[in-house]
């Protein structure tokens, strides 16, 4: 898979926050060992990023305690 480069440059949002949430989301299917990771055969950091970029995954920001 290819990082959805087309996706970010459309991207309204705050990149720094979504590159973030993607690392996160990276971290989610690393740990899980989400079987999207074989189906794929790619990389967590480019599925979550996909993800991320086109809105299959939501993410909110919060304000630290």
């Amino acid at each position: 898979m290819i990082f959805p480069l087309e996706q970010l440059v459309k991207f309204k949002g705050n990149v720094y926050a979504a590159t973030c949430a993607a690392g996160k989301r990276a971290y989610q299917l690393a740990m899980m060992k989400d079987p999207i990771l074989s189906e794929y055969d790619d990389k967590a950091v480019s599925v979550a990023a996909r993800q991320i970029f086109t809105n299959e995954v939501q993410y909110k920001i919060t304000a630290p305690e």
